[in-house]
């Protein structure tokens, strides 16, 4: 994976993962590389510097001890990032994740077959689509789920 430093016709700056170098060139001629801020297509990297960690072993020496290095990309870089971040703690600590059974979970609520609450989870195109049609209220969120790995 290769990170590149992206600007937008418009001079915004952001940052993109690709799978290669030649992946960003294919994907770009494609005009599938848009800007997050104002969705303009894109073909222009920004000067960038490379990241080389201090520590192979990811910790950084303090002078109280060992600690987790902290990344770039775990820290919101601009507002929209914040404002995002701030939804997605709300929406999960407001709602309950029920997974990929959210259009039977969401059809049980609109029946009143199960109890009334906000859930959020993951659904096909086609199911929101049913589900919309069908009269329930759904909208996708600006976000993937948090998925737990092992």
């Amino acid at each position: 994976m290769i990170r590149f430093s992206l600007k937008c016709p418009e001079s915004h700056v952001f940052e993109s993962w690709f799978k290669s170098s030649d992946a960003f060139d294919s994907l770009c001629a494609a005009g599938l590389v848009s800007c997050p801020h104002c969705g303009q297509v894109t073909r222009e990297k920004a000067l960038m510097t490379p990241r080389v960690p201090k520590k192979s072993n990811a910790e950084a020496e303090t002078e109280t001890g060992p600690q987790l290095a902290t990344h770039a990309l775990a820290a919101p870089a601009s507002e929209a990032e914040k404002a995002l971040r701030a939804l997605r703690e709300q929406v999960q600590k407001s709602s309950e994740y029920v997974g990929d059974s959210f259009a039977r979970e969401a059809r049980a609520i609109h029946d009143g077959e199960a109890p009334e609450r906000s859930i959020y989870g993951e659904a096909s195109v086609q199911d929101a689509r049913a589900l919309s049609e069908e009269g329930i209220p759904v909208a996708p969120l600006p976000f993937l789920p948090t998925r737990k790995t092992n």
